[in-house]
């Protein structure tokens, strides 16, 4: 969301606040932190009441929303304050010492700057707005979380009893470093009849997530400093293991084909990894095109580079065959294979994995022998027997089926309920669709801000906005339907109309549109 452009002179803000459009800062935290400073500046004085977030969204040209959400921040921080039946004003009992603190680097005369107590990778971290949590269960739509029913945690019980009623040598001894021997196996196994290529079973590496597994991935293939290609937008996620491991994410765009080698080449051509979903990308559900993946194949097996394929849903595709992987066409060894079981079974397992090329092996495997943390074993013999006995691909094929259901009751009921606030486009696989502005409330509408209001109403959204690394952003709303029940979705979608309408709609006209 953006303010309006406009030739006509501007109304100036009562507080002197401007927005710079441009910046990839949310609108919300550039007003937190300019009403911050003047209150840290003196500027605005303790007891100093405020304008409404009604009066303050008129004159900076935002959505209310936007307001009320840098509000909400400033009251937690204790530099606004909030009675009922009056307005908000700035508190009146901050210590005298914070509102004079020296300017960034005007230290006091003869006294030293402390340093920051914590690096400044840290502190990026900590400025980042958090992701808002819902009070209680959530009604619906959280992103990545499977149905909780569907899941027979009975037998799942069996299996944890069995396991370690009679633990096995792995189980009551030193591991190897790469997980336990049966689940790795089964993961070969299972690769080979589901996804269509073989591996040894000696390549597989069980770890916690992709965070774990990428982070591994490029500590043994890439050095602090070198480039890696991602997809813009992508997997927050990515951007973080990354960051962690010093590598410098160089975000390529993503088309209708997908992930562009040749715009990849021209962003870092010294670029020395690859990270990419082909099956069905993260946000946006492109599938990667078969011309562009044999580009992508050459250009590692030219420069020497290596890809990094993330598989995390490819299982369900609700026409048609499931898609198959890049790595079956993978004929020199360049290309690491990423997965995960907690998108598939249930979160709290916190089991995934990673195939490695074979040259890899060796070294990987010196690394996590010594520096690298390592998944957990309670869960992996439990589920080694749950993919050999057949229960995995039985509870894959029962969930697709659910998952389908899902889909389409979503899209049904976003057609009538979000009609002319936001458009739901179809997506033939995945866990998820996005929910897009309509082009009459875009300029409006604060992907961050609406997703803080849905949480409160107890719904789970997440931000298209997030998922860019880029200062260009589009703004949306990730809807996760795999695990909200069918019959909470329409219920979910008329509280979610409520709270765009509120965002984006001048109050004068927000009661007629409930009334449709």
């Amino acid at each position: 969301m953006k303010p309006r452009s406009s030739a006509r002179a501007r109304r100036v803000p009562p507080l002197g606040l401007s927005l710079d459009p441009s910046s990839s800062e949310p609108l919300h935290r550039q007003i937190g932190e300019q009403m911050r400073r003047a209150i840290l500046d003196g500027r605005l004085k303790p007891g100093t009441r405020l304008p409404s977030s009604r009066v303050l969204a008129q004159d900076l040209d935002c959505a209310r929303g936007t307001v009320v959400l840098a509000f909400d921040q400033l009251v937690a921080e204790g530099y606004v304050v909030s009675q009922a039946g009056s307005a908000m004003s700035v508190a009146a009992n901050l210590p005298d010492e914070m509102l004079t603190v020296p300017r960034t680097g005007a230290p006091t005369q003869g006294k030293s700057v402390a340093k920051p107590a914590v690096a400044r990778r840290t502190r990026a971290l900590l400025a980042e707005t958090p992701s808002p949590v819902p009070a209680g269960p959530p009604l619906a739509f959280p992103t990545g979380q499977p149905d909780r029913e569907a899941f027979p945690f009975a037998l799942w019980a069996k299996l944890l009893e069995r396991e370690w009623r009679r633990p096995g040598i792995e189980a009551a001894s030193a591991v190897h470093p790469f997980g336990h021997a049966g689940l790795r196996e089964a993961i070969a196994t299972y690769l080979g009849v589901a996804r269509g290529f073989t591996c040894d079973p000696g390549s597989v590496v069980v770890t916690t997530g992709i965070r774990h597994g990428l982070s591994l991935f490029t500590q043994v293939v890439l050095d602090a400093g070198d480039q890696a290609w991602i997809e813009e937008p992508g997997f927050v996620g990515v951007r973080e293991a990354l960051a962690n491991s010093g590598v410098d994410a160089v975000p390529v765009d993503i088309d209708e084909s997908g992930f562009s080698p040749e715009a990849a080449l021209a962003a870092a051509p010294d670029a020395r990894l690859a990270i990419v979903a082909p099956a069905h990308h993260f946000p946006l559900g492109t599938v990667l095109s078969l011309q562009r993946r044999l580009e992508l194949l050459s250009w590692a097996e030219r420069t020497k580079g290596w890809i990094a394929e993330d598989d995390f849903d490819g299982e369900y595709r609700y026409s048609g065959r499931p898609l198959p992987p890049l790595r079956t066409l993978d004929r020199v060894g360049r290309v690491a294979y990423f997965s995960s079981f907690s998108k598939l079974l249930f979160p709290a397992l916190r089991l995934s994995f990673l195939v490695l090329p074979l040259s890899l092996v060796e070294a990987t495997g010196r690394i996590m022998d010594r520096v690298s943390v390592r998944a957990p074993l309670l869960g992996q013999g439990a589920l080694a027997r749950f993919i050999a006995e057949g229960h995995f691909a039985t509870h894959l094929r029962r969930t697709r089926q659910l998952y389908a259901g899902r889909r389409e009751a979503l899209l049904k009921a976003a057609a009538q309920r979000l009609d002319g606030l936001l458009t739901v486009a179809p997506d033939p696989g995945g866990m998820h669709l996005i929910a897009r502005p309509a082009a009459q409330v875009a300029r409006r509408f604060d992907d961050v801000a609406v997703t803080a209001a849905a949480a409160a109403k107890g719904l789970t959204v997440q931000p298209l906005s997030v998922c860019y690394a880029g200062k260009v952003r589009r703004h949306g709303l990730i809807l996760g339907y795999a695990g909200t029940p069918e019959a909470e979705i329409e219920r979910a979608l008329s509280k979610l109309r409520d709270v765009v309408l509120t965002a984006v709609t001048p109050s004068r006209r927000r009661e007629a549109g409930r009334a449709r």
